[in-house]
């Protein structure tokens, strides 16, 4: 070395620019060299290099990385990976303090002591190395840099109350994680920064920080070691920490170094403690602020000049004690551990017998333990590492191709990654060492290729459980105080700054489930001032939208398209209830009461348009007298009225008032006074909301599907709700009022005194079979008889003579004769409401239009086919098509009912069930009840016919067999068709 080549010792506190000197002087000479403590630190002296010179004279060589272009000039390099004899005009150390660190001090040492550059050589670090260093570099000049910001101490705060731009200093993987976990709760993310993690996934969360994504950083005290940022305060978790031995409390001088990263430039910086830490006691305080520590007297050293005769020599040279009193002898490193276990096994010492085989072996143990699983572990792979190496000279390759194999996979959370990526690091480092792998440039590609394919794993994994990219955004952009820019896609999905947030329901805003906290809270403030303008814009659409867009629901609610958007509450009148709208207040006065006016105008023309007919009554002042109170009952009613419940009202009617009553539509029949166009399925179902409201119900009652004739008859239901919804209750079923009166119609001509059976038309209207049948007149007064009788068959002929009338009759009981039945012709159905029927009940239903009435949906039922006469097949005489078995099985019997009128007695919503055999109820030659027998065809005559016997008179049970061809039977109307033909 020159006697003119300067050494210097460049010390002082942190941000004072110490690293950014050495790397001017260093670019003022032709070649340099930098030792760095951090594989991080050392990457990023390196791009700042590359920046200022080109990639092109800039080397990097670490553990795990080497780059080195053919022409470097400028080496940057971590302290344990500076090669020796390069012969630089530059050398420069940084973090020169290390040299008293317990497990790497005496690697700093050595470089203290034996680094020199041709020209030039500095120290740089703190103030407590001046004396170490002019005590073992002599001729040593010092250069004083003052820090260029303040530093101040702001005590203990929790993390809710931390500033932004603030770094959390954790001593613990563990500690690490839940402090970011707690942080993205409450500020929306943080950046994670640990030694641990490759430069890649290293510079990828700092460019979070940087870049203002996140306003926090979590970090190991590897942020203390020269990393550059934008930290304005930082906060200890602890104050103690684990060493790798014991845990043991932080010194004034390594709190400093960590909490000197706040501030940058001339900005002052701030520290303080965090969670359990607890107080920093004032004087150490005071002295961090003042940049005063106790200086260091003894760093660690280990002998530089290794001897590798054996295996004990070379341990014994390891093991020497220093001579000069400033240094002490550094505990054993975890190289040193690695060779004491290898050499107790029998095969390593069989093959470590050369100086050149020690050393092989001194080379294998100082490869670090990245894996850090446990040190048998680590040791039982040096070994296999060592005997390939002793005895191949290389490691095959398949061996590491299946080593790297098994960790090049990129699935996983957040600490498989940071295993894999720990394993990986130990191949990478192996590839880098000379000679040890065959094609080194290929295993160093394929090594780097799966870290940084683990780093940008590990990094989005990260990110991923960290940072709510939302929250910190929406913060950053809040805080700007700048408009936020919103979209709102057809599925009301919002996105404020391309970040979703939430739905907009209308004119409600539904923040997004998953957050919660302050995270919630950020959400709903910039949410709203963001959709601000899309409410307004949103609430002209809605009120230019035609009547099609909005619908009601049979709850009450108000629709525009899918969305809710109001709903209908009780008013005044309940033909005119009141809206209420479904905004949110941030919307504005001026939205909502946009909204209630398109809703009321709405609500008020879909009345007037189902109801015309009802209100047109209403506002006609032709009627007069008893005819316009029936009207007004039938507004009240909202256009149905069970007979029963107006009785009196309507008998007090006289023809003229129900002639002008009828010109509105009013359909009086004999169950109930109704409106053919009000049973509509639109109309009923506005009925019932309407219904539903002026009552105060909270659950309203829900129409019944279009285009039944029938529905079941839940007994928890209210008759009431049946009315309303256009059906009557009739035993187990309820039938549709209008169908209802058209059987009435049919019932009429048949004789309910001496009883009926229900034809076709009956069973097809209503859609029934025979015993839903029974079941359902039952239910409207009649008793229901059930019989079995000989099935009809189809044959070429049909027998025209009347059978034996004392075979048909009933118990007893002699057949009507002619006279008779013209004596006493079918009653008609009588009107359970009153047993007086009034004369305008015989009206049929094709006095009315149709128009209004829900389509029939029914499935017409079989009609019961009755005897023909033809006489049973004997043994002897078989029908033709017959099998001789089932001419001898006897006739097939078929089911029937009679029905007879009973009256109102035993009656229960609509009648009781009674068993499929019938019986009970009133006789069917009993009065009805009230007294007067029903009138019609089965009235009692009021005079007796010429030529009639006096005496009581008999009714059979069922009726008389038919002589003529029965129109309704297939077979029969078959026959007739052959006959004409014929």
């Amino acid at each position: 070395m020159p006697q003119s080549a300067r050494i210097a010792a460049v010390l002082g506190p942190t941000n004072t620019g110490k690293t950014h000197y050495a790397i001017e002087r260093m670019l003022g000479h032709r070649t340099g060299m930098i030792g760095l403590p951090l594989r991080l630190l050392a990457r990023e002296v390196y791009d700042k290099i590359v920046a200022a010179r080109g990639p092109s004279v800039v080397a990097l060589i670490t553990g795990e990385e080497r780059i080195v272009p053919p022409r470097a000039q400028y080496w940057v390099c971590t302290v344990e990976a500076m090669p020796e004899g390069m012969g630089c005009d530059f050398v420069a150390i940084d973090e020169i303090q290390l040299c008293a660190d317990p497990e790497r001090g005496h690697v700093f040492t050595d470089r203290l002591m034996r680094a020199r550059g041709l020209h030039e050589t500095l120290f740089l670090g703190s103030d407590t190395m001046r004396g170490p260093i002019s005590q073992l570099v002599k001729g040593c000049e010092f250069v004083r840099r003052e820090r260029m910001s303040q530093l101040g101490y702001l005590g203990s705060k929790k993390l809710s109350r931390m500033p932004a731009r603030s770094a959390i200093v954790g001593f613990s993987v563990d500690n690490v994680y839940a402090i970011a976990e707690l942080i993205r709760r409450q500020k929306g993310g943080a950046a994670v920064v640990m030694g641990a993690l490759s430069p890649r996934t290293r510079n990828a969360q700092v460019e979070l920080y940087q870049n203002g994504e996140v306003d926090y950083l979590v970090a190991t005290d590897a942020i203390g070691m020269g990393l550059n940022l934008d930290i304005d305060h930082v906060a200890f978790s602890s104050l103690t920490k684990f060493d790798g031995r014991r845990m043991r409390p932080l010194q004034p001088n390594e709190l400093a170094q960590i909490a000197g990263r706040a501030g940058r430039g001339m900005r002052d910086g701030t520290f303080g403690t965090t969670g359990d830490a607890g107080q920093i006691p004032d004087e150490w305080a005071e002295a961090i602020c003042d940049h005063r520590f106790t200086p260091l007297r003894k760093l660690n050293w280990r002998n530089p000049h290794l001897r590798f005769g054996s295996i004990d020599t070379l341990v014994n040279s390891l093991e020497e004690a220093p001579d000069d009193p400033s240094l002490v002898r550094a505990r054993e490193a975890d190289d040193l551990k690695s060779l004491k276990t290898l050499s107790s096994e029998a095969e390593v010492q069989a093959r470590a017998s050369s100086p050149q085989s020690v050393q092989l072996l001194w080379d294998v143990c100082r490869i670090p333990d990245f894996r850090g699983i446990s040190h048998a572990e680590h040791a039982g792979l040096l070994t296999v590492i060592f005997k390939h190496l002793h005895e191949r000279g290389t490691i095959p390759q398949d061996f590491v191709a299946r080593q790297i194999k098994r960790i090049d996979r990129t699935d996983g959370d957040i600490d498989t990654l940071s295993k894999r990526l720990a394993f990986i690091r130990t191949w990478t480092y192996v590839a880098q060492r000379r000679g040890w792998v065959d094609d080194e440039m290929h295993w160093r590609d394929t090594t780097r290729a799966v870290e940084d394919a683990l780093s940008d794993a590990l990094h989005a994994r990260l990110t991923q459980r960290f940072v709510d990219r939302r929250t910190s955004v929406l913060l950053r952009r809040l805080k700007q105080k700048e408009a936020l820019l919103a979209e709102v896609n057809d599925k009301g999905e919002v996105t404020v700054e391309g970040e979703f947030v939430g739905r907009l329901e209308g004119f409600r805003f539904r923040q997004d489930a998953t957050a919660a906290g302050q995270e919630a809270k950020t959400l709903k403030t910039a949410s709203l001032q963001a959709l601000a303008p899309h409410f307004h814009l949103r609430a002209d659409r809605f009120y230019n939208a035609p009547d099609t867009e909005i619908d009601f629901t049979e709850q009450g609610g108000l629709m525009w398209g899918e969305q809710a958007v109001g709903k209908l509450a009780r008013g005044d009148d309940p033909m005119k209830p009141r809206v209420v709208a479904f905004v949110d207040d941030n919307a504005g006065p001026d939205v909502v009461q946009k909204v209630e006016r398109r809703l009321q105008h709405f609500i008020d023309r879909k009345i007037a348009a189902l109801f015309e007919p009802l209100l047109n009554m209403q506002r006609d002042e032709t009627l007069t007298g008893l005819a316009r109170g029936f009207a007004f009952q039938m507004v009240e009613a909202m256009g149905i009225i069970p007979r029963s419940q107006v009785v009196d009202e309507v008998k007090q009617l006289d023809q003229e008032a129900r002639g002008a009553l009828r010109k509105h539509g009013v359909r009086f029949g004999q169950f109930t006074i109704f409106m053919p166009l009000l049973l509509k399925p639109a109309p009923t179902r506005l009925r019932l909301v309407l219904w539903s409201l002026a009552n105060d119900l909270d659950v309203f009652p829900e129409a019944p599907p279009p285009g039944l004739v029938t529905v079941p008859n839940d007994k928890g239901t209210p008759m009431q709700h049946y009315t309303l919804s256009g059906y009557r209750t009739a035993g187990a079923r309820a039938i549709r009022i209008d169908m209802l009166e058209r059987l009435a119609d049919m019932v009429r001509g048949e004789d309910s005194r001496g009883g009926f059976e229900a034809k076709a038309d009956m069973l097809s209207i209503t859609g029934m079979t025979l015993e839903q049948f029974a079941d359902l007149m039952e239910g409207l007064g009649y008793r229901a008889e059930k019989g079995e009788r000989a099935k009809v068959k189809p044959a070429d002929q049909v027998v025209t003579e009347a059978p034996d009338p004392s075979s048909e009759a009933g118990e007893g009981e002699p057949v009507m004769d002619a006279a008779q039945e013209a004596a006493n012709p079918p009653a008609a159905m009588p009107d359970p409401a009153e047993e007086e029927t009034p004369a305008d009940v015989a009206e049929t239903i094709s006095d009315v239009p149709d128009e209004g009435v829900a389509p029939v949906e029914d499935e017409a039922a079989q009609p019961a086919e009755v005897d023909d006469g033809i006489p049973e097949a004997t043994e002897e005489e078989i029908l033709p098509g017959e099998s001789p078995d089932a001419a001898m099985a006897g006739p097939e019997m078929e089911v029937y009912y009679t029905f007879t009128w009973v009256g109102n007695r035993n009656r229960n919503r609509g009648g009781p069930r009674r068993d499929a055999e019938g019986g009970g109820g009133r006789q069917a030659r009993g009065k009805p009840k009230g007294g007067g027998a029903p009138k019609g065809k089965g009235g009692k005559p009021k005079g007796k016919p010429r030529g009639e016997k006096s005496g009581p008179r008999n009714f059979e049970s069922r009726p008389q067999k038919k002589d003529r061809i029965d129109p309704d039977n297939p077979f029969a109307a078959a026959l007739m068709g052959l006959k004409d033909k014929s």
